[in-house]
Order: C-alpha cells, then sequence, then structure tokens
C-alpha cells in the first residue's frame, strides 16, 4: 500500500527546514497560556499527540509534568528520544489506534495535527481513542486552524528561500481540503511533497466531539486564548471535557 503524504513529508529532513520559523517560543508561550488556564496538578500525566521532534513535550516537561509523546514519524521520535527521562517518553505510534486507557489527565493535538485522514470515520476514531487513553473527566486540547479565514485569504502561491533551497509552495481549495504543493531542488535532485488538511469548522468539530464523547468547555482563537472570532481569528482550539460512560 503506497504511503500517506504525512507519512512521506514529516519523515522528511526538508519539512523541518521549511517550517524551522516555527521556533521553541512560540511554543512555550502557548504551553505557559495554556498551563495557566488548566492548570493540572504537579502529579498530572499528559499525552502529546502527533507531538513531532517533541517541543511541547520536552517543555511540558521541564516544567515538572510527566508526559509522553507520540507521532507516526519514526524520524521525529528518533530525533526526540535524546531528550527522554524518567517522566518523559516517545513512541511511534498512529493515533487512531489504541494506546493507554484511562492513564492521562489531558491530552494535547496541537497544531493542526489533525484532518489529515480521508474518511470522517478516521477522524471520529482518533478522537475515541483519545478518550480512552483519558482518565474519567480528563480534558483535550485540539488546536487546529480557522479554516475559514484561511480559506478567505489564502496565498496561492509564494516561493520561499531557506538554507539555499527555494521552496516553490502552491495552494488551493479542493472540495473539503486545502492542498499544498510543495517542490524543490536540493543537490540537483528534484522533490514533489504535498499537505492535505480537512477544512474543518467549527460545527464540524462539534459533531465529532458528541460522536466521540467530549464535552466542550471552552474554544479560544489564538495562542493568548483570546476568544474565537470566526473572521479574524487565526487559531480554533478546543478545550474538551472526557464524558462519562
Amino acid at each position: 500500500m503506497p504511503k500517506k503524504w504525512f507519512q512521506n513529508w514529516f519523515n522528511s529532513p526538508y519539512y523541518h527546514i521549511l517550517y524551522q520559523q516555527r521556533n521553541n517560543a512560540e511554543a512555550e508561550f502557548f504551553i505557559d497560556n495554556l498551563c495557566g488556564y488548566l492548570k493540572p496538578d504537579d502529579n498530572s500525566r499528559l499525552l502529546d499527540i502527533a507531538c513531532g521532534r517533541g517541543r511541547h513535550s520536552i517543555y511540558l516537561n521541564k516544567q515538572g509534568y510527566d508526559v509522553t509523546g507520540i507521532d507516526l514519524s519514526i524520524a521525529n521520535i528518533q530525533y526526540a528520544k535524546q531528550f527522554e527521562n524518567h517522566h518523559l517518553h516517545f513512541y511511534v505510534h498512529d493515533m487512531r489506534y489504541l494506546f493507554y486507557i484511562n492513564y492521562f489527565d489531558i491530552a494535547l493535538n496541537l497544531f493542526t495535527s489533525f484532518g489529515y485522514f480521508e474518511t470522517e470515520y478516521d477522524h471520529v476514531k482518533a478522537l475515541k481513542t483519545f478518550r480512552k487513553a483519558l482518565k474519567p473527566d480528563g480534558l483535550i486540547v485540539l488546536d487546529f486552524f480557522n479554516s475559514y479565514k484561511i480559506k478567505h485569504n489564502l496565498k496561492y502561491s509564494e516561493t520561499k528561500n531557506l538554507d539555499g533551497i527555494d521552496f516553490h509552495i502552491n495552494k488551493k481549495v479542493d472540495g473539503d481540503k486545502i492542498i499544498k504543493c510543495i517542490e524543490f531542488e536540493d543537490k540537483g535532485q528534484q522533490y514533489a511533497f504535498k499537505e492535505e488538511v480537512k477544512t474543518f469548522a467549527f460545527e464540524d468539530f462539534n459533531r465529532f466531539f458528541k460522536q466521540s464523547g467530549f464535552d466542550v468547555v471552552h474554544n479560544f482563537g489564538n495562542y493568548k486564548l483570546e476568544e474565537f472570532d470566526l473572521e479574524t481569528s487565526d487559531r480554533l482550539i478546543f478545550i474538551c471535557k472526557k464524558t462519562n460512560d
């Protein structure tokens, strides 16, 4: 079976070159605000779903929390494992499949690490596995882009020069997806990758959470945790609580 786009792209070193501006300061700012809002207990266990190279997990662990990061990318997890300690662990794992049961106090799915699958069934399946991993009354934080604003302000074509590589980027809205095509040449070889993310809206997530056993507690529109506004917010951040069986 051919690999999905996210299996190829997230395993590529070029992904990290293109998105190198996603710095630790931004991640730490968001985490500080989340912790200020959620106020986790000192002994809380946190799950970072689709953790990438672990920047959120590592910072949370430095704040004293027990953190587990999972990601589908072997390369990302191999990189993150150098930071492991007694209270910080990383595993290669597909978010759609069961991990731990009734173990974590808070699950985090950050920086639009959702919307990658073809079917609504797979997205709800993923949320159901998040729910099973949480203790009773556990919380999930899901951070997605504001697809309404993205669609209405899409920059269709641009070129970025990073580390001596010209990344030619073309974006389009195709049905219920935003597709980004990334083409470039490096050391005489041509490369082409793509990203496909569903344009889920506020109402879609409300439906998904209801189907998967979560109650929405609050939602925010940016990493300052300001209120969500459909027209102006960059992010769509949900705080949800696991419902009782």
